[in-house]
């Protein structure tokens, strides 16, 4: 079972390869989307400050009656954070809100502030402090685990070169005809692991012809081959859904691209429209 499979971080946590996405779902609705998920066999649960869910997904845990030490939460500090004292304010917050003792992975969810995202200023000395407070919070045990988000070659190297603990993840944006290579091989050569999130490119890759044809020849749906796809990458699959037939599918990927078809699938054409998702600055728009 693929509940079962797990990359190791470079300090030795595990990590399971296939993750609940939480984002757009709002906080009354997180608690139940997370048991039932628990409830299907999910172990990793990925939430954020800024989806405003973190209470939610912290009575889900709860509500599931498995084991805390069973569970990978993850969270991020919001992009806006890029001072010390905020950051450390941040970090408690996540874990009060979440009802948790420690968090096993956090990260900076951008390099930017999102109404400066993609900007030429890459706060370079802001995400030094921010990730600052993080190292303590690692440090004392509240984190098993510290990394980053949307972080870019430049970005990961501020880190990498000033950091007193190298970072362990960076959480991006790959999918099928949106795979950034040079990033994920510039990344995982620094032995961070890779985190896909929108595996699916937010459903609007279901509508493509030639992979619908793909999935077809495996006898699968197109979200069980795009999830597919980034673990045979090697990086993490974090698809978002809250309807529980959903998750269960999205688990079921008892089956192996071919070479041949994973680099076709390589090549696939960019899809360049998110629909209602276009206007957040990670698919290219501008809050």
């Amino acid at each position: 079972m693929i509940f079962d499979e797990t990359y190791t971080l470079s300090n030795g946590v595990s990590v399971p390869k296939l993750g609940l996405g939480t984002w757009m779902i709002e906080d009354d609705k997180a608690a139940e989307a997370v048991r039932a998920a628990i409830e299907i066999g999910y172990r990793h649960i990925d939430t954020a400050q800024a989806y405003e869910n973190e209470r939610g997904v912290g009575a889900g845990i709860t509500a599931s009656g498995v084991a805390r030490e069973e569970l990978f939460i993850q969270t991020k500090l919001a992009a806006e954070v890029k001072d010390y004292e905020g950051a450390k304010a941040a970090i408690e917050g996540s874990l009060e809100a979440l009802g948790l003792d420690y968090i096993d992975l956090m990260i900076i969810h951008s390099p930017q502030p999102w109404m400066e995202f993609a900007g030429e200023d890459r706060f370079f000395e802001g995400n030094l402090a921010a990730w600052k407070a993080l190292e303590e919070a690692y440090e004392a045990g509240k984190i098993r685990a510290i990394g980053v988000s949307n972080f870019q070659k430049e970005d990961l190297a501020n880190l990498l070169e000033n950091a007193t603990v190298k970072p362990m993840v960076n959480q991006i944006l790959a999918h099928v005809s949106n795979t950034p290579f040079e990033l994920i091989d510039y990344t995982t050569s620094n032995g961070l692991l890779v985190e896909a999130y929108s595996p699916i490119a937010h459903g609007k890759i279901l509508d493509n012809a030639e992979i619908k044809a793909m999935a077809d020849t495996y006898g699968v749906t197109v979200p069980q081959l795009c999830i597919r796809y980034v673990l045979q990458l090697g990086c993490v699959a974090l698809p978002k859904t809250a309807t529980p037939a959903h998750m269960k599918s999205n688990a079921e990927l008892d089956f192996v691209i071919s070479d041949a078809d994973m680099e076709t699938l390589k090549t696939i054409e960019q899809i360049k429209d998110y629909g209602d998702a276009s206007v957040f600055p990670v698919y290219g728009g501008k809050l």
